[in-house]
């Protein structure tokens, strides 16, 4: 990119920093904004298309990957998980599962010569939510708290319960294809290094940041990019030793919440925000290179894969997880649909096409149509949807709460409603 790219993409993220809440009550949201921003720059004045191929994406995808993968797991307590337990149990251990199977079964049904594997990546990589898509959900104070909660957890565990499955896809695609070193055995002795080298450096190193914060070694200026730096301790020791360097990022997000006590580890704000800047830029990259691409190769079979990926896919193993939860059908329906499909999708299919090279190009082209619809749906439905739930499942007796300003991505965390009340 010469110097007028950089230029218009950082007045890009500084407009974007003076108008998100005005954007935000007017259904646009940061995904939206900033696809449209690169296809103006890409296809529109042809500024930063040219020259960009996925090995030069991939590193910006890869770092945008393991900063979210980190500050979403260290986000998560263990008092968010007491307090639903069983509905993440449903959600994760039985509705993502389905909902990976169903995307692989459907492309394999669907999709001329799509594989095993390269159906498996696509339903993998298409199975986590993201709750940016949804923001207006997320921050809508009308909404129940328990079923923001319920969202927001969820969507920062699924990544990284997914990612896994799509390292093994990768894996067994290149198996398949006769490349040496790789296989199914292979990506799980991985995994495993990747759990290990997570656990270690997410522990080890909250338990020290808990030390230096009680005794003030820390400074209050550098201990956000220390937290910064141990994620990537994490990932570029699992792959030092020849680990997945995803997993020991979301482990080590996951270790590191736990032990440097989450609600006291200020400095997970920094890796958050450092993280909201690569996601931006690779929200503009993706409207810039792959969206000309996707609607290039676009047909009725990617389409119709995108509609069910987004309705029957998501939708109908929720529903079969939520059975015997008592949850009223409105919020089911709620919580089925605002499953937006968003920022690891998009990653992984970066990796794979760097990855599988022309093999992976129509599976990739299926991943980005469906990002590309969620974006549109997802993001122009949250505030009309959300504010029409909010009304179904309303307190007659209670005066309506008014639609507070934007203030940031995650939901506000007090209090531990009923099991069985949405609200």
């Amino acid at each position: 990119m010469g110097a007028e790219a950089v230029a218009l993409v950082a007045l890009t993220v500084f407009g974007w920093g003076l108008f998100s809440a005005r954007l935000g009550r007017a259904d646009l949201s940061a995904p939206i904004v900033f696809v449209a921003a690169g296809l103006v720059l890409g296809e529109g004045l042809h500024l930063i298309a040219f020259g960009i191929t996925p090995e030069a994406i991939k590193p910006l995808a890869e770092l945008t990957l393991v900063w979210v993968l980190f500050a979403d797991a260290s986000r998560v307590g263990l008092r968010e998980l007491r307090a639903d337990a069983g509905l993440y149990a449903r959600l994760l251990g039985v509705g993502l599962p389905l909902t990976i199977a169903a995307g692989a079964v459907l492309a394999l049904w669907l999709v001329d010569g799509t594989g095993f594997w390269l159906a498996l990546l696509v339903g993998a990589a298409l199975a986590p939510t993201d709750a940016a898509l949804g923001a207006s959900v997320m921050t809508n104070p009308a909404v129940p708290e328990r079923i923001r909660r319920v969202l927001n957890v969820e969507s920062g565990l699924n990544d990284g319960i997914a990612t896994p499955v799509v390292m093994v896809a990768i894996a067994g695609a290149l198996a398949a294809e006769g490349v040496p070193g790789h296989g199914v055995s292979a990506a799980l002795a991985d995994l495993a290094i990747g759990l290990a080298a997570g656990i270690v450096a997410g522990a080890v190193g909250g338990y020290a940041m808990r030390i230096a914060r009680r005794r003030v070694w820390a400074s209050e200026d550098f201990a956000g990019p220390a937290v910064l730096a141990l994620t990537l301790v994490a990932y570029a020791g699992a792959l030092w030793l020849d680990g997945n360097g995803f997993v020991a990022a979301f482990v080590a997000g996951l270790a590191f919440g736990h032990v440097a006590r989450r609600t006291e580890a200020r400095e997970i704000y920094y890796v958050e925000q450092t993280a909201g800047l690569m996601s931006l830029l690779t929200w503009l990259i993706f409207g810039a290179v792959a969206v000309p691409i996707v609607l290039d190769r676009a047909d009725w079979r990617t389409l119709l894969y995108a509609v069910l990926s987004l309705t029957v896919v998501r939708m109908l193993p929720v529903t079969l997880a939520l059975l015997g939860t008592r949850l009223p059908a409105p919020t089911v329906a709620f919580v089925g649909w605002f499953g937006p499909r968003g920022l690891a999708s998009v990653i992984f299919a970066v990796i794979a096409l760097e990855e599988l090279s022309g093999e992976a190009g129509r599976a990739v082209a299926i991943i980005g149509m469906t990002v590309l619809l969620s974006v549109l749906a997802h993001g122009l439905s949250a505030k009309p949807l959300a504010d029409r739930y909010a009304a179904t499942v309303a307190d007659p007796g209670r005066p309506p709460v008014p639609h507070l300003p934007v203030r940031g991505l995650l939901p506000h965390r007090s209090g531990s409603p009923g099991r069985d009340d949405p609200r």
